[in-house]
């Protein structure tokens, strides 16, 4: 890995994010970049996320984001010659109530209006795709075949490639501890190895992209929640091919991870931390919560033969950065130019990762579109927020996420 240099563009936060806004700069024509992490590349936040790829949303703007990167995913192997494990298994989402079902209808609406193939599926298909599930259980299922997933380190990987084939630069062990913007005008950044002059800085510090901002003086409700799941031990009739489930009535979803089930959910009581008290070198502990875990066991269990008594392999867990009102911190922060914002990804920092990157240079652009306006971080510079009360709203955005009845604000679901 190289050292912090003098660059154009540094972008601050080696994870999924930071590392796809530095493969599209490069595939944009933009050579001068580099991207400084603390610790080493996908070492942190995105290292422990499930790499679940979902295209169904409620919200069109997050449908067609997703099968935006769903379509780069596909040929990225083509481009960089590293392949990110995608695999494209197709997902089911389960219904257990017909309140369920009608908004899984509302769904399929949206696909269909974007042109995203998704179906609802009979008895006789579902045993074909699923026949492990308890079918008595089962309202309607809700497939969509394009739909899968990938290993997040390999995505990474992929996008350090093709990137650093264009001349981008990564330094790791490069904490930044200090910013320079005089005169509102973004000018060095500092690591401990010392200050070196850019003149554009990309805020993808996942968790610590608040305490980044505060670098400049700028503050924004960029709050971590925890987010967990576990691997269980070599499962009967489980391989890479299985198709992704999502059951929202339980709060669980599930994949395969070879022949053992990766099962992980949405903590009906979620733990966040004060964005305010975090500082860019801070280590966050993440302790696991067991009997969480044993319950996301227990309601997976109860919809698929044969998962009771299966062992678990191992835990994985991350404080993925949430906002208040459940949309991205996207694009340049007024009164300090050259420098620009991508954070709260509320969870899809991998999976979208590659739209969400297309959405980063396209804030920069004169004229972006409506969407990517509205995740500006302005919105929280134009309307002073309480700290305490934004970061009650994030946790309950993650609380609520597969919620019966609540707002498509953030498009998340």
């Amino acid at each position: 890995m190289a050292e912090p240099r003098d660059a154009s563009i540094t972008i601050i936060g080696g994870g999924a994010i930071g590392c796809a806004v530095a493969y599209f700069l490069a595939r944009d024509g933009h050579s001068d970049v580099q991207v400084l992490e603390r610790t080493e590349l996908c070492a942190e936040t995105s290292s422990q996320a499930a790499g679940l790829v979902g295209q169904v949303r409620l919200s069109p703007d997050r449908t067609r984001l997703a099968m935006r990167s769903v379509a780069f995913f596909s040929g990225l192997e083509r481009e960089t010659g590293i392949s990110p494990d995608w695999r494209q298994t197709g997902s089911l989402r389960i219904s257990l109530s017909p309140e369920r079902t009608q908004e899984h209808e509302q769904m399929a609406r949206v696909a269909h209006d974007n042109g995203l193939e998704v179906r609802f599926l009979g008895s006789h298909e579902l045993s074909d795709v699923a026949p492990s599930l308890e079918f008595g259980k089962i309202h309607s299922a809700l497939w969509c075949p394009s739909d899968g997933y990938l290993q997040p380190n390999s995505l990474v990987n992929a996008y350090v490639a093709g990137a650093k084939a264009s001349g981008v630069t990564f330094a790791t062990n490069a904490a930044v501890t200090a910013i320079s913007a005089p005169k509102g005008k973004v000018v060095s950044v500092t690591t401990k190895n010392g200050t070196v002059s850019t003149s554009l800085v990309i805020n993808a510090a996942g968790p610590w992209a608040g305490a980044v901002a505060n670098l400049v003086g700028i503050r924004l409700p960029v709050v971590p929640v925890r987010h967990e799941y576990f691997i269980s031990a070599g499962a009967p009739g489980w391989h890479r091919d299985v198709p992704v489930l999502r059951v929202p009535d339980l709060g669980i979803y599930a994949r395969a991870e070879g022949e053992a089930v990766l099962c992980g959910g949405w903590e009906a009581n979620a733990l966040s931390l004060d964005p305010d008290s975090l500082r860019t070198q801070s280590i966050l502990r993440v302790d696991p919560d067991l009997e969480v875990l044993a319950g996301f066991h227990q309601s997976l269990a109860s919809v698929l033969v044969g998962l009771d008594d299966i062992g678990v392999q191992s835990i994985f867990r991350g404080y993925p950065a949430f906002s208040p009102d459940g949309r991205f911190i996207v694009g340049p922060v007024r009164g300090v130019e050259g420098f620009v914002m991508a954070a709260a990804c509320n969870a899809h920092g991998v999976s979208g990762s590659a739209g969400l990157a297309e959405h980063v240079l396209e804030s920069m652009q004169p004229d972006p579109t409506p969407y990517v306006r509205s995740l500006s971080p302005d919105r929280f510079l134009d309307s002073p927020f309480d700290g305490d009360q934004s970061r009650q709203r994030a946790q309950r955005i993650y609380e609520t996420y597969y919620a019966l009845g609540a707002s498509a604000q953030g498009g998340l679901r």
